[in-house]
């Protein structure tokens, strides 16, 4: 199975906090996903931790390379940008992820966040969703300590909550 593409300063194991969620379902494909996370105004529609979605430059309602997008999620407001978009092509997995920021550059109340997605075809008419995020700064050093993990949990949340509204779509 395919893996994540991480950017330097942001390879798990060498981050203020790391979480990794999957889910691997009979019944869907990388086309019947995409569209569902691939257009951010879809989310707070399946998913209750996003919200206040902002496509800048008059992009969207798609994401696509290098476009900046602002909203908000865990109690933070991201400002975020699209750094890898690839789409479902047959034989090679969908990929998407972006760099996200909050807060003053330089102070210990800054966070850094890559949340990379990858999405692909499996045998037998199943499908696998990854999600990772890797954080740097003080806000992902005291979530690392937090007991449940919010980004575990949530993101488990935001994988349930997609597959959900892909098998909608299906009737």
């Amino acid at each position: 199975m395919s893996d994540i593409l991480w950017p330097k300063g942001y390879v798990p194991g060498f981050t203020d906090n790391y979480c990794s969620n999957e889910v691997i379902v009979a019944g869907l494909t990388t086309a019947d996903v995409w569209p569902f996370l691939n257009v951010p105004d879809r989310w707070p529609t399946y998913y209750r931790n996003a919200a206040d979605i902002l496509i800048e430059d008059g992009k969207g309602p798609a994401l696509e390379p290098d476009v900046r997008f602002f909203f908000s999620t865990f109690g933070f407001p991201v400002n975020a940008q699209v750094v890898e978009h690839v789409p479902p092509v047959e034989g090679q997995p969908a990929r998407i992820a972006w760099h996200g920021w909050a807060g003053e550059e330089g102070t210990e109340a800054r966070l850094d966040v890559h949340h990379a997605w990858l999405i692909e075809d499996l045998s037998c008419g199943r499908v696998r969703i990854l999600t990772q995020e890797t954080q740097n700064g003080g806000p992902a050093r005291d979530l690392a300590k937090s007991v449940p993990n919010p980004m575990i949990n949530g993101h488990q949340e935001w994988l349930d909550g997609l597959v959900a509204a892909a098998r909608a779509t299906r009737g």
